[in-house]
């Protein structure tokens, strides 16, 4: 029997043995060699202090400071601490990193892994400090995952350290507990592959993040009602997996789409635009979003679960789009 670790513990696994089997990865960031997190624990006496970097509080130094060690051959990896800090660098990311492979005609590239740790809201850490910056990454055009167990979180995050361009890997506050089974040696879950997490053929989830494990719970107890969800996550933003996003779409007919980040321009309105072009002759019913509304989130406990996506809107979400009767013209059984 596979052993279960923690989410955290598999971040952890994942760093240790790319930078056991890479001397040119290194990781850099805030408070790196105590490890608040538990992350990088052990990495100073594993590794050395030249690989395993105190950064000061100047996120924009850094972050330039990891593209030009990628350009001189090495393999860093940015930690930040909270997701909002992503935006004090977002000039180095933006204007550089994101575009500069490009704009030197491909003479270089730029393997970084960004690992944003804390990502959404938890504990009623307030505005500043309860984000999900990813569609502000996905607008620049960075290659952004996001793992929602441990097995996803060590295989995409050592495909990641191991890919040639810069890749974000977000990790849900809320997973950090997360118990699942994970394999002791190294393994990679591809780029750009999405997986359905439960089968059913009444109504398509996308879920995002830890909100899959909300869908999953979800589906259990409409399951208990007759009412059978298709639970899918993307894992990979950008690229995403468009083929296995078209194909649960049209097993079902009828999509919600639950993600933690705001509504307008989100992750959510960028799929649900893409199934209009592309699947419209498959939906039974319009195409339901349940994301954050286009607020900060607030530091009061009732204020900041009202914002929020999670189950209770899932469910009426799910009985929304089973009331439609619309007969599509295609559908797959």
């Amino acid at each position: 029997m596979m052993r279960q670790i923690r989410y955290l513990q598999a971040i952890q696994e994942a760093l240790y043995q790319e930078m056991q089997r890479d001397p040119r990865v290194f990781i850099l960031g805030e408070d790196i060699r105590v490890s608040m997190r538990g992350t990088t624990r052990g990495f100073v006496e594993a590794f050395g202090p030249e690989r395993v970097l105190d950064m000061p509080i100047s996120e924009a130094a850094f972050t330039g400071f990891a593209t030009g060690a990628a350009m001189a051959g090495f393999r860093p990896i940015v930690e930040y601490q909270i997701p909002s800090l992503v935006y004090v660098a977002f000039d180095q990311l933006a204007n550089q990193a994101a575009k500069m492979p490009y704009m030197l005609g491909g003479q270089v590239r730029l393997p970084i892994t960004y690992l944003v740790m804390g990502a959404g809201a938890k504990n009623n850490a307030a505005g500043q400090h309860s984000d999900n910056p990813y569609p502000f990454l996905l607008h620049a055009g960075f290659k952004v995952v996001l793992p929602s167990t441990p097995y996803d979180m060590k295989g995409l995050l050592i495909s990641a350290i191991r890919h040639d361009d810069p890749v974000f890997v977000l990790c849900p506050a809320a997973l950090y507990a997360l118990r699942g089974p994970v394999p002791e040696e190294p393994y990679t879950v591809p780029l750009g592959v999405g997986e359905v997490k439960r089968d059913g053929s009444d109504v398509t989830v996308i879920a995002t993040g830890h909100l899959v494990q909300t869908a999953l719970q979800v589906a259990e107890k409409l399951a208990e009602e007759g009412i059978q969800l298709l639970v899918w996550d993307p894992r990979t933003l950008l690229p995403l997996d468009r083929e296995g996003l078209f194909r649960v779409v049209r097993r079902t007919g009828r999509v919600v789409i639950l993600d933690d980040s705001n509504r307008t321009c989100g992750f959510a309105a960028e799929v649900a635009a893409l199934l209009a072009e592309e699947c419209f002759d498959a939906l039974r019913a319009p195409v339901q979003r349940i994301t954050r509304p286009d607020v900060p989130v607030p530091f009061s406990p009732p204020l900041e679960q009202a914002v929020l996506p999670g189950a209770a809107q899932l469910l009426q979400a799910v009985r929304r789009v089973l009331e439609w009767k619309r007969e599509p013209s295609v559908v797959v059984p």
